[in-house]
Protein backbone atom coordinates (compact mmCIF):
# COMPACT_ATOMS: atom_id res chain seq x y z
CA UNK A 1 0.00 0.00 0.00
CA UNK A 2 3.11 2.34 0.79
CA UNK A 3 3.85 2.23 -2.50
CA UNK A 4 0.36 3.91 -3.68
CA UNK A 5 0.78 6.51 -0.85
CA UNK A 6 4.44 7.32 -2.02
CA UNK A 7 3.06 8.02 -6.05
CA UNK A 8 0.11 10.21 -4.65
CA UNK A 9 2.83 12.45 -2.40
CA UNK A 10 4.77 12.66 -5.51
CA UNK A 11 2.47 12.95 -7.91
CA UNK A 12 0.57 15.96 -5.89
CA UNK A 13 4.28 17.53 -5.32
CA UNK A 14 5.16 18.26 -8.91
CA UNK A 15 1.85 19.81 -9.84
CA UNK A 16 1.71 21.96 -6.61
CA UNK A 17 5.80 22.71 -7.25
CA UNK A 18 4.54 23.46 -11.14
CA UNK A 19 2.06 25.73 -10.19
CA UNK A 20 4.25 27.64 -7.71
CA UNK A 21 7.15 28.16 -9.98
CA UNK A 22 5.63 29.06 -12.68
CA UNK A 23 2.84 31.98 -11.05
CA UNK A 24 5.61 33.08 -8.38
CA UNK A 25 8.10 33.04 -11.04
CA UNK A 26 6.81 35.31 -13.35
CA UNK A 27 5.33 33.08 -16.34
CA UNK A 28 1.65 33.08 -14.92
CA UNK A 29 0.60 33.46 -18.53
CA UNK A 30 2.18 29.76 -19.11
CA UNK A 31 0.71 28.72 -15.80
CA UNK A 32 -2.39 26.55 -17.43
CA UNK A 33 -0.39 24.59 -19.88
CA UNK A 34 2.78 24.07 -17.68
CA UNK A 35 0.18 22.84 -15.01
CA UNK A 36 -2.07 20.59 -17.58
CA UNK A 37 1.04 19.59 -18.75
CA UNK A 38 2.89 18.15 -15.51
CA UNK A 39 -0.84 16.53 -14.68
CA UNK A 40 -0.75 14.33 -17.57
CA UNK A 41 3.01 13.19 -17.17
CA UNK A 42 2.39 12.67 -13.76
CA UNK A 43 -1.13 10.94 -14.35
CA UNK A 44 0.80 8.18 -17.10
CA UNK A 45 4.02 7.93 -14.33
CA UNK A 46 1.56 7.01 -11.01
CA UNK A 47 -1.73 6.16 -13.13
CA UNK A 48 -0.80 2.13 -13.25
CA UNK A 49 0.01 2.16 -9.28
CA UNK A 50 -2.33 4.76 -7.69
CA UNK A 51 -4.91 5.95 -9.71
CA UNK A 52 -2.92 9.27 -9.80
CA UNK A 53 -5.31 11.56 -8.07
CA UNK A 54 -3.53 14.24 -6.77
CA UNK A 55 -6.57 15.93 -5.21
CA UNK A 56 -8.64 14.73 -2.44
CA UNK A 57 -11.18 15.94 -4.13
CA UNK A 58 -10.46 13.08 -6.87
CA UNK A 59 -10.06 10.41 -4.31
CA UNK A 60 -13.75 11.46 -2.94
CA UNK A 61 -15.23 11.23 -6.44
CA UNK A 62 -13.56 8.05 -6.90
CA UNK A 63 -14.65 6.56 -3.59
CA UNK A 64 -18.32 7.61 -4.14
CA UNK A 65 -18.03 6.05 -7.13
CA UNK A 66 -16.74 2.70 -5.71
CA UNK A 67 -13.27 2.37 -7.13
CA UNK A 68 -11.54 2.79 -3.80
CA UNK A 69 -11.67 2.11 -0.23
CA UNK A 70 -12.53 4.18 2.35
CA UNK A 71 -9.46 2.81 4.67
CA UNK A 72 -7.23 3.86 1.32
CA UNK A 73 -9.03 7.08 0.47
CA UNK A 74 -7.84 8.64 4.10
CA UNK A 75 -4.54 7.61 3.53
CA UNK A 76 -4.28 8.87 -0.10
CA UNK A 77 -5.54 12.33 0.97
CA UNK A 78 -3.28 12.74 3.75
CA UNK A 79 -0.49 12.13 0.87
CA UNK A 80 -1.59 14.72 -1.15
CA UNK A 81 -1.91 17.10 1.31
CA UNK A 82 2.04 16.63 2.26
CA UNK A 83 2.89 16.68 -0.76
CA UNK A 84 1.28 19.72 -1.48
CA UNK A 85 2.73 21.44 1.97
CA UNK A 86 6.90 20.41 0.55
CA UNK A 87 6.10 21.76 -2.49
CA UNK A 88 4.89 24.65 -1.32
CA UNK A 89 8.16 24.90 1.07
CA UNK A 90 10.22 24.13 -1.74
CA UNK A 91 9.17 26.65 -3.50
CA UNK A 92 9.32 29.02 -0.85
CA UNK A 93 13.29 28.47 -0.93
CA UNK A 94 13.92 28.88 -4.09
CA UNK A 95 11.79 32.06 -4.56
CA UNK A 96 12.37 33.73 -1.35
CA UNK A 97 13.21 36.93 -2.84
CA UNK A 98 9.73 36.86 -4.97
CA UNK A 99 7.75 35.87 -2.97
CA UNK A 100 4.16 38.06 -2.23
CA UNK A 101 4.27 39.78 1.14
CA UNK A 102 0.56 39.02 1.57
CA UNK A 103 -2.36 37.50 -0.29
CA UNK A 104 -4.98 39.13 -1.57
CA UNK A 105 -9.13 38.35 -0.21
CA UNK A 106 -11.61 37.47 -3.08
CA UNK A 107 -13.92 40.15 -4.00
CA UNK A 108 -16.20 37.87 -4.68
CA UNK A 109 -16.58 34.69 -2.89
CA UNK A 110 -19.82 33.24 -4.25
CA UNK A 111 -18.52 33.51 -8.16
CA UNK A 112 -15.28 31.97 -7.31
CA UNK A 113 -17.59 29.09 -5.50
CA UNK A 114 -19.02 28.35 -8.49
CA UNK A 115 -16.26 28.61 -10.60
CA UNK A 116 -14.24 25.94 -8.12
CA UNK A 117 -17.19 23.97 -8.11
CA UNK A 118 -17.61 24.03 -12.00
CA UNK A 119 -14.12 23.42 -12.15
CA UNK A 120 -13.79 20.22 -10.15
CA UNK A 121 -16.86 18.79 -11.56
CA UNK A 122 -14.95 19.18 -15.20
CA UNK A 123 -12.32 17.65 -13.77
CA UNK A 124 -13.60 14.63 -11.66
CA UNK A 125 -16.50 14.29 -14.56
CA UNK A 126 -13.17 13.36 -16.94
CA UNK A 127 -11.37 11.44 -14.21
CA UNK A 128 -14.11 9.08 -13.92
CA UNK A 129 -15.02 8.94 -17.22
CA UNK A 130 -11.49 8.32 -18.91
CA UNK A 131 -9.96 6.28 -15.86
CA UNK A 132 -12.50 4.16 -13.93
CA UNK A 133 -15.00 3.47 -16.54
CA UNK A 134 -15.61 -0.14 -18.25
CA UNK A 135 -16.19 1.20 -21.55
CA UNK A 136 -12.78 3.42 -21.41
CA UNK A 137 -11.01 0.46 -19.84
CA UNK A 138 -7.81 -0.07 -21.55
CA UNK A 139 -7.09 3.23 -22.99
CA UNK A 140 -4.08 5.02 -23.46
CA UNK A 141 -5.14 8.84 -23.81
CA UNK A 142 -6.70 9.28 -20.23
CA UNK A 143 -3.11 11.18 -18.88
CA UNK A 144 -4.10 13.78 -21.63
CA UNK A 145 -7.91 14.64 -21.52
CA UNK A 146 -6.89 14.94 -17.72
CA UNK A 147 -4.08 17.09 -18.31
CA UNK A 148 -5.91 18.94 -21.13
CA UNK A 149 -9.24 19.44 -18.31
CA UNK A 150 -7.22 21.46 -15.80
CA UNK A 151 -5.79 23.31 -19.03
CA UNK A 152 -9.05 24.11 -20.32
CA UNK A 153 -10.47 25.46 -16.82
CA UNK A 154 -7.76 26.93 -15.68
CA UNK A 155 -8.13 29.47 -18.39
CA UNK A 156 -11.53 29.64 -18.33
CA UNK A 157 -11.17 30.11 -14.67
CA UNK A 158 -8.14 31.30 -13.40
CA UNK A 159 -9.16 34.99 -13.36
CA UNK A 160 -12.33 34.38 -11.14
CA UNK A 161 -11.08 32.14 -8.19
CA UNK A 162 -7.48 31.19 -9.34
CA UNK A 163 -8.80 27.25 -10.94
CA UNK A 164 -7.00 25.51 -7.79
CA UNK A 165 -10.01 22.67 -8.13
CA UNK A 166 -7.41 20.62 -5.87
CA UNK A 167 -7.62 21.31 -1.86
CA UNK A 168 -4.17 19.93 -1.96
CA UNK A 169 -3.71 22.94 -4.16
CA UNK A 170 -5.49 25.02 -1.97
CA UNK A 171 -3.09 24.71 0.33
CA UNK A 172 -0.35 24.97 -1.08
CA UNK A 173 -1.25 28.08 -2.86
CA UNK A 174 -2.22 29.78 0.55
CA UNK A 175 0.87 28.59 2.34
CA UNK A 176 2.46 30.36 -0.70
CA UNK A 177 0.70 33.57 -0.16
CA UNK A 178 -1.30 33.30 -3.33
CA UNK A 179 -4.20 33.10 -1.83
CA UNK A 180 -5.64 34.25 1.18
CA UNK A 181 -6.32 31.74 4.18
CA UNK A 182 -9.40 33.28 4.85
CA UNK A 183 -10.71 32.50 1.38
CA UNK A 184 -9.93 28.84 1.59
CA UNK A 185 -12.91 27.45 2.55
CA UNK A 186 -13.78 28.71 -0.81
CA UNK A 187 -12.14 26.00 -2.33
CA UNK A 188 -12.32 23.19 -0.11
CA UNK A 189 -16.43 23.48 -0.31
CA UNK A 190 -16.38 23.95 -4.42
CA UNK A 191 -13.55 21.30 -4.79
CA UNK A 192 -15.44 18.69 -2.57
CA UNK A 193 -18.73 19.21 -4.09
CA UNK A 194 -17.38 19.53 -6.93
CA UNK A 195 -16.32 15.69 -7.05
CA UNK A 196 -19.00 14.61 -5.11
CA UNK A 197 -21.58 16.04 -7.53
CA UNK A 198 -19.69 14.68 -10.44
CA UNK A 199 -19.54 11.01 -8.59
CA UNK A 200 -23.47 11.39 -8.35
CA UNK A 201 -23.67 12.24 -11.70
CA UNK A 202 -21.41 9.07 -12.95
CA UNK A 203 -23.20 6.88 -11.74
CA UNK A 204 -26.46 8.10 -12.68
CA UNK A 205 -25.23 7.84 -16.20
CA UNK A 206 -23.50 4.53 -16.12
CA UNK A 207 -25.98 2.29 -13.45
CA UNK A 208 -24.53 -0.74 -14.89
CA UNK A 209 -20.74 0.22 -13.93
CA UNK A 210 -20.47 -0.63 -10.70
Amino acid sequence: MMKKYATEFIGTFFLVLTIGLTVIGGKADFAPLAIGAVLMVMIFAGGHISGAHYNPAVTLAVLIRGKISLRDAVPYVLAQLAGAALASFVVTYLLMDKLPAEATEMADTSRALIAEFLGTFALAYVVLNVATSKGTAGNSFYGLAIGFTITAMALAFGGISGAAFNPAVALGISLLKLAAWNNIWVYLTGCFAGGAVAALVFRFCNPDDR
